[in-house]
């Protein structure tokens, strides 16, 4: 056995939790779900060489490297990540029925001087990729992440090689991996590494990420209740497939004013009136005209696409949109519907993030490029053939109506439908969850053009209604007013979510709003080039737990979070 010794990072953790609790919280409150005890650390045992020949017991799992990380080979704006170990391996080995080779491949990154904590990183897109284990904590690049913290992160390729793009979804097994058996099946392998790594299981287990991570972590809310105790979920897909067919509708309204170039239907000038128009109505509504729409649900009901956005006399010029144009793109934001009228997928608001650099390729390539791939191959029952596919053909010519029922379909093959792998079941159902005093937080971006926070807002308020109107207990969502796709646009797009969620978990203290900084010239960890000149570089805001807003004192400089209260 070797001595139990803290690092430094480890240290201020705790001093942290510390304070936090000194501030207050319910501690003494035994009326809400119980709280679960804080982590405590433990030094690797051993050394990092030495770990891959004690892990050949791990079950149907191959080790393929134990590499020891000298502190200061990562970073973090700026900081150095600790000494730590690097294992890489992979589960499952197979060939699929396509006849191509599959596994879990996976990372991970254990600190010679472990907090005691276990931290799954879900990772965004179709996966596909061992990408470094770190574990982020915000949206925005941050100034630290969960190894950086001291915890023992995973990073996973969810069962499928990049390489084979969307036709991995040829193979059955491989399509549920992806939706969810590959974090079924290195959870408990992580967690007895773990067990060999440090001479015992984590003490407290937490899963986050953005994107399709988010969709990871919301999944494993209902799927895995009782294998994680914090779940952080940004931005998070979990109408995946819905979401993907709403965004090829997008498309095919684009198409209407030009099927050559969608980009030319609606075009960065025209995006940046329409971002003016919803400031002119919408700033001033939380107390401040500072270039931020708090107020999201006070501007629906004050801004008009038809009739605050001047409608162009004659030829377009990107200072107004024409008749046509508003009617095309309107049901891009009202929500995308079948042919008989019926919504099938969330309204998006109107946010001045909808200037924001990221748009183009979320609303005009991913629908024909990326969309596509995922709804043919890796959701549909059966899936379309690989050979000539051609994407921008299939999207624009197709059947919204029956692609809706291809993610409902099984067959003898298939045997789960889209809607079935991708998505949480009873997903507003999280009693278990709630009851053994785990914890929850997401954050979405307002001008997210992809995956709509409207539709977190629905999960979140049915959520809200299966617990007597109030889930805050053990549930926090924030929306992050301008952010686009997990970072970017006009917003205050760095934070810090982790570390709330774990004194949440493990000190009872309830987090309320959360700093969040804007990422101008000189921040650490990289610059937002969106960020306004006319802002301050660092500006600060409150995210505030919905439904509350982010209101204006009413005196003080806008750019600082302490001029702002959560109302």
């Amino acid at each position: 056995m070797h001595a139990t010794r803290r690092s430094p990072a480890a240290l201020a953790a705790t001093t942290l939790l510390a304070a936090l609790a000194a501030c207050g919280g319910n501690d003494d409150d035994n009326t809400g779900p119980p709280r679960l005890a804080a982590a405590t650390p433990a030094t690797l045992s051993g050394n990092c060489a030495d770990l891959a020949a004690r892990l050949t017991t791990l079950a149907n799992t191959t080790i393929t490297a134990t590499t020891d990380v000298a502190a200061g080979t990562l970073m973090v704006a700026g900081q150095p990540v600790a000494q730590h170990c690097h294992v890489t391996g992979s589960m499952y080995p197979r060939t699929g029925i396509d006849g191509n080779a599959y596994a879990i491949g996976f990372e991970m990154r254990l600190p010679n001087n472990w907090n005691g904590r276990f931290f799954y990183q879900a990772n965004g897109g179709i996966d596909g990729s061992v990408v470094t284990a770190t574990g982020a904590v915000n949206g925005g690049a941050g100034l630290t992440n969960a190894l950086h913290m001291g915890f023992a992160v995973i990073s996973s390729d969810a069962g499928h090689s990049g390489a084979l793009g969307p036709n991995f979804g040829i193979d059955p097994q491989a399509r549920l991996d992806y939706g969810y058996q590959a974090v079924q099946k290195l959870t408990p392998m992580a967690k007895s590494l773990i067990q060999t790594a440090y001479g015992k299981q984590p003490d407290r287990s937490y899963i986050g990420g953005c994107s399709n991570g988010g969709r990871h972590t919301m999944v494993a809310m209902s799927r895995f209740a009782d294998q994680y105790d914090g779940y952080l979920a940004g931005a998070p897909g979990y109408n995946l497939p819905k979401a993907a067919i709403a965004n090829i509708f997008g498309a095919q309204r684009y198409a209407l004013i030009d099927s050559a170039n969608l980009a030319n239907a609606f075009t960065a000038a025209e995006r940046t009136t329409v971002a003016n128009a919803v400031l002119a109505r919408c700033d001033a509504l939380d107390g401040a005209t500072d270039g931020l729409v708090q107020d999201v649900e006070a501007c629906r009901s004050a801004f008009n696409l038809a009739t605050d956005v001047p409608t162009c006399p004659g030829a377009r010029d990107g200072s107004c949109l024409t008749t046509s144009q508003k009617v095309a793109i309107a049901p891009t934001f009202s929500g995308a519907t079948t042919s008989t009228g019926r919504s099938f997928y969330a309204s998006f608001p109107y946010d001045p993030g909808i200037a924001s650099g990221g748009i183009p390729f979320w609303e005009f390539t991913a629908p024909v490029l990326l969309d596509t791939g995922g709804v043919a191959q890796i959701w549909k029952v059966p899936p379309e053939p690989v050979a000539g596919f051609n994407g921008p053909a299939f999207a624009l010519n197709l059947n919204i109506d029956l692609a809706l029922q291809w993610i409902e379909t099984t067959n003898a093959t298939y045997t789960e439908s889209a809607m079935s792998f991708m998505t949480p079941p009873n997903p507003t159902q999280l009693g278990t969850l709630k009851n053994r005093g785990a914890k929850v937080m997401v954050y979405h971006g307002v001008a997210d053009p992809i995956f709509s926070v409207d539709d977190t807002k629905a999960w979140y308020d049915g959520l809200r209604a299966n617990n007597g109107g109030d889930a805050s207990s053990f549930a926090k969502f924030y929306r992050v007013p301008g952010m686009a796709h997990c970072s970017g646009g006009p917003a205050t797009d760095q934070f810090d979510m982790l570390t709330p969620l774990v004194a949440w978990v493990e000190q009872g203290i309830e987090p309320q709003a959360v700093t969040a900084t804007a990422r101008g010239t000189g921040n650490a960890a990289g610059t937002n080039l969106e960020v306004p000149t006319a802002w301050g570089a660092a500006r600060t805001r409150p995210l505030c737990p919905y439904p509350k807003v982010a209101r204006y004192n009413g005196t003080g400089d806008v750019n600082l979070a302490a001029s702002f209260s959560c109302q």
